[in-house]
């Protein structure tokens, strides 16, 4: 069963993500709290997912334990390929997102992490963008469907 693991945000740019065990989300405009929260927010800007598998595989293959959270998304999933979703619509609890695009790696969390391999290793394994068409909360362990295929 695909579910919410982990849940983040940072309330301003270049700080460290926080963890938390639920976030309330408003349709385009973003997470209550998150640095990328706006009135007008572009939907590419909204909310960010990606899977606990890719960083466990990644944390393996480098012997490293970097926690999930700090690979700066929003929503750590587990059980779901998200790179297939690309155009669809999601369910997360009661939020509805439409899936818009692959969330690549950059710079940033390159010098995050201190890992000058991140860009490589992530280039198809970033997670999603997604842009948020209901307002609800969303909690750690919510499921996760894919409302139409």
């Amino acid at each position: 069963m695909a579910e919410v693991f982990k849940l983040g945000i940072a309330a301003n740019n270049n700080q460290p993500i926080t963890e938390v065990d639920s976030i309330e989300v408003l349709a385009n405009k973003g997470i209550i709290g998150d640095r990328h929260f706006h009135d007008f927010n572009d939907p590419y800007n909204q909310i960010s997912l990606i899977e606990s598998e890719n960083i466990d595989e990644y944390n393996i293959k480098f012997g490293l334990n970097i926690p999930y959270i700090n690979f700066r998304r929003n929503v750590i999933t587990k059980g779901i390929k998200l790179n297939d979703l690309i155009e669809k619509k999601l369910k997360i609890g009661n939020v509805e997102l439409k899936a818009i695009e692959l969330c690549r790696p950059c710079r940033h969390l390159t010098e995050m992490l201190d890992q000058k391999n991140i860009i490589k290793e992530f280039m198809r394994k970033g997670g999603l963008r997604c842009q948020i068409l209901s307002s609800s909360k969303i909690n750690i362990g919510d499921k996760i469907e894919v409302v139409n295929i």
